[in-house]
């Protein structure tokens, strides 16, 4: 394998190359990543750009879509590069990472006014129906840990909708998404009442699918070691410029 010194002369000498062929990168509308103005924003998406930027591949496109489907281009298609997604064991081998933009803490959130609703731990939550996203990394913690009454949904709003409406009873969710949804509806995030965490952080990355060339990947990994040294993507995602 090349060591980063190399990869660091290489950007040097070939500034501005860039891919073959377009990359698709491809995501989910989270807090970090979302539409405005019929573009994709959101912190972590300027770290990809920012880090596309710094290894000279700026022929690309940015695409909004249900994460189930941004996960299975990345899987299946090359030159696909999808964040934010999780890095578990499961995952390991399926892509190839680039770099941690950030780690989070998955809540199961319900309605405050629903006192029937008590989770001291992990095993009280499966008595509930719970709202989670398609092939989401909250879908297969679920599953793994024996949860059946799984609702599932294309997209994160939906959850919410559902958990509003009555049609679940609890939503696992970052708590920025779930402020950022009661105030894109116009409502006090007061009304929704955090029940319990499980203890393991999340660490949500930028990633490869397994087939994309070498050198992308190579440039991509060295700009974000890069950046982050700097303090650019800590930065960035703090909301500081």
């Amino acid at each position: 394998m090349r060591s980063i010194a190399w990869i660091v002369f290489s950007l040097g000498l070939l500034g501005t190359t860039v891919h073959a062929g377009p990359l698709r990168v491809v995501t989910e509308e989270t807090a970090y990543s979302y539409l405005q103005d019929g573009k994709v924003v959101g912190s972590a998406t300027e770290v990809v750009q920012a880090t596309l930027q710094r290894a000279g591949l700026e022929d690309y496109q940015i695409g909004l879509y249900p994460w189930a489907r941004a996960y299975d281009m990345a899987l299946r298609e090359p030159g696909v590069l999808v964040y934010l997604i999780a890095r578990t064991p499961e995952r390991e081998t399926l892509f190839r990472w680039v770099g941690e933009i950030i780690s989070i803490d998955y809540h199961f959130y319900k309605l405050r006014e629903r006192g029937d609703i008590q989770v001291p731990d992990l095993e009280a939550a499966k008595a509930y129906r719970i709202g989670v996203m398609r092939a989401d990394v909250r879908h297969q913690y679920l599953q793994a840990n024996g949860f059946t009454k799984i609702v599932l949904t294309a997209h994160n709003r939906d959850n919410f909708k559902r958990l509003l409406n009555g049609q679940v009873d609890l939503v696992p969710m970052p708590e920025q998404d779930m402020v950022t949804l009661c105030n894109e509806a116009g409502l006090d995030p007061g009304m929704v009442e955090k029940v319990f965490t499980p203890n393991a952080a999340t660490q949500l990355y930028m990633a490869y699918s397994r087939h994309t060339d070498d050198d992308t990947v190579q440039r991509t990994q060295a700009a974000f070691e890069h950046l982050q040294a700097e303090g650019v993507v800590a930065r960035i995602m703090a909301g500081q410029r």
